[in-house]
């Protein structure tokens, strides 16, 4: 068990016995497996926790009294919410990574379709389609993203916030994607208007009920809740369904292999964020002390 605060009356060398506390290596917390992965060095305790190892309390608080970081920013509740290992992993520098190679490839795939002419063989009704579905879904996205930026700002820990804040950096990047191929392909497509997107967003009866549901979303102040609406809710009954069951099945039979390319990506990010989200849920569910209370929470 790491130490804590309230077993360590001192900060001083040798006072507190912890994992490693006795070897070079240094490694203060206890990894999920056997040995401590790369992820697990870059992200755990990297968020400080009275609880744990910040003795002298919080260094900067809330004109209220409250730390940096609180428990009550969720209705949920947890024995030990530094337990949460995101599955996929990811911290900054490989979440960088992956975003460039993604752009990379994005980016690739319109050059050389343009190049070869091809948004000028998209069926005519296909263009209109793009124009307001793609072009209204790209609003959806974005809202998405900016919710789960405002949610990863409350999480108790680096683990969850990480988790949360690369979700966010999925959706955020897809949206923009969207919006620059649109634009790009309109440069080759006469009479194209890169309004009608919003417009559709906006005043399409058919896409009200999504726009009210991402925009309930966008409202809500507890960010567990965000996270669990977003991927255990709104992406396996809304956004796997525009996405993949319409958008890449449809494409082709419209002279179109360039969108599928394009909107592909965001079916390996929400692989990644359902696995860290159905981890998470998981743990909280099954808490020894809280978890028919968070169970109850989570349906509703």
């Amino acid at each position: 068990m790491p130490a804590t605060s309230s077993s360590v009356g001192s900060g001083a060398a040798g006072a507190a016995i912890f994992a490693d506390s006795d070897s070079r290596k240094y490694r203060y917390f206890d990894p999920k497996g056997q040995r401590a992965t790369h992820y697990e060095d870059m992200t755990v305790d990297v968020q400080p926790d009275p609880e744990r190892y910040l003795i002298q309390d919080w260094i900067i608080s809330f004109a209220d009294g409250k730390g940096a970081y609180v428990k009550q920013n969720t209705a949920a509740q947890s024995s030990n919410w530094h337990a949460f290992r995101a599955p996929d992993q990811e911290w900054e520098r490989t979440h960088y990574q992956r975003q460039s190679k993604i752009e990379t490839m994005v980016q690739s795939v319109i050059n050389n379709a343009r190049k070869s002419g091809t948004p000028k063989t998209f069926d005519k009704a296909w263009v209109k389609i793009l124009q307001t579905q793609l072009g209204a879904w790209k609003h959806a996205e974005f809202g998405l993203g900016t919710s789960l930026m405002q949610a990863q700002r409350y999480g108790y820990t680096q683990m969850i916030n990480n988790a949360t804040l690369t979700n966010s950096s999925y959706k955020l990047r897809l949206a923009q994607d969207i919006t620059l191929y649109l634009a790009e392909i309109g440069m080759d497509l006469p009479g194209w208007d890169d309004e009608l997107g919003k417009k559709t967003w906006l005043e399409d009866k058919n896409w009200q009920g999504t726009r009210e549901a991402v925009e309930t979303i966008m409202g809500a102040t507890d960010y567990l809740e965000q996270y669990f609406a977003i991927n255990i809710v709104f992406e396996p009954l809304v956004g796997e369904v525009f996405r993949s069951g319409f958008l890449m099945q449809i494409a082709a039979a419209n002279h179109d292999f360039i969108t599928p390319a394009v909107i592909s990506a965001a079916e390996a990010d929400y692989e990644r964020n359902l696995a860290n989200t159905i981890d998470l849920m998981h743990m909280l569910a099954n808490d020894e002390t809280h978890g028919a209370a968070n169970r109850k929470l989570f349906q509703g």
